[in-house]
């Protein structure tokens, strides 16, 4: 049986993975460290703690002590690092915890992991690290780095980090740079589920500056087939880009939530743009095309309406995210009894 660490399992993409691996895999199981933040919800796996491959352990990845405990207790084989602050406008606000988090946290992981002797380390990152494109082009892995938020600094550091640690210790590590995902389980603080939530209760949909910036939309099952693809056959020291081909306006995106809810555009709020935002993004990922076989299985447009029925069918579980009743669920399910 294979032992995977994933740190941040807990979270939107993080707990995918989580299903996908105990899904797709019979000869897995999956170790779940995280600290559970704001945006860490337990409520995300629920079903899948039945599991007997799967086991979770609260712990601060920037702890090194936590995190060698889990290594000495564990036969850990690989690891996939999904444990990150990953929001813009909150990075804006404490830059500091985004570089205790993202960089040390980083560090820490991969000390540990190197120690141990893992097979495989992969780090999740995204092309928000390349910074912003003009109307031409797309992203592929030998873009400059040049990040342009606190929160995609902190991520090409902890990108820097990894790449140092595979050519000078000879350390087998993979990045995968992702697209803007979408999907079961995100935070409502993300722009389609923000969206999706505020029309359903017919609130305001705040929109940055005009809503023209252009984003690559991924699907969050196809990211976490294309991470479980590069963690067990990409080459080591690769950077693999994943995008989703489905570049957007963000406004063009919120007019499709609209329409598929039968609510008016005059919802629609244009707000004062967020500092530094990036006009563009754009994923060339030919190389994860090429050399491991990995496609989107989805359109965007199979996916937002997907998206949509999930938070239609879901509405109890976000409700609880918005109110911060989730936070509860950890104290409840473990000490509550």
């Amino acid at each position: 049986m294979k032992t995977i660490l994933v740190t941040g399992g807990a979270g939107f993409i993080g707990s995918n993975f989580v299903r996908h691996v105990l899904a797709q895999t019979t000869d897995c199981r999956v170790i779940n460290l995280d600290l559970l933040t704001y945006a860490g919800n337990l409520e995300n796996l629920q079903g899948v703690d039945q599991d007997d491959r799967y086991s979770f352990v609260r712990a601060d990845i920037a702890d090194p002590q936590a995190v060698a405990q889990v290594f000495r207790d564990e036969a850990i084989r690989y690891v996939v690092n999904f444990a990150a602050e990953s929001h813009v406008d909150r990075s804006i606000k404490d830059p500091g915890i985004f570089v205790r988090t993202n960089i040390m946290g980083t560090q820490v992981l991969l000390d540990a992991a190197r120690t141990a002797g893992v097979e495989r380390y992969l780090q999740v990152s995204t092309d928000e690290v390349y910074g912003s494109l003009g109307e031409d082009g797309a992203f592929s892995e030998e873009h400059q780095i040049q990040p342009n938020s606190p929160y995609s600094a902190s991520k090409a550091g902890s990108d820097h980090l990894v790449h140092a640690y595979g050519h000078t210790f000879g350390f087998p590590t993979v990045i995968t740079r992702c697209s803007n995902n979408y999907g079961p389980y995100q935070f409502p603080e993300k722009l389609i589920p923000l969206m999706i939530a505020n029309a359903l209760e017919n609130r305001e949909l705040p929109v940055y500056g005009d809503g023209k910036n252009v984003r690559d939309w991924l699907h969050v099952e196809d990211h976490c087939s294309a991470i479980l693809t590069a963690l067990m056959h990409g080459r080591p020291g690769r950077v693999y880009n994943v995008g989703g081909n489905s570049e957007m306006e963000n406004l063009e995106v919120v007019r499709l939530i609209l329409a598929a809810l039968d609510r008016p555009e005059s919802l629609i709020r244009h707000v004062t743009d967020r500092p530094g935002h990036d006009r563009r993004y754009a994923i060339d990922a030919t190389r994860i095309r090429d050399e491991l076989g990995w496609e989107p299985s989805r359109t965007f447009a199979e996916g937002i309406r997907q998206t949509i029925d999930w938070y239609l069918a879901n509405r109890d579980w976000w409700e609880r995210v918005r109110t911060g009743e989730y936070q509860k669920y950890y104290e409840d399910m473990y000490f509550g009894r």
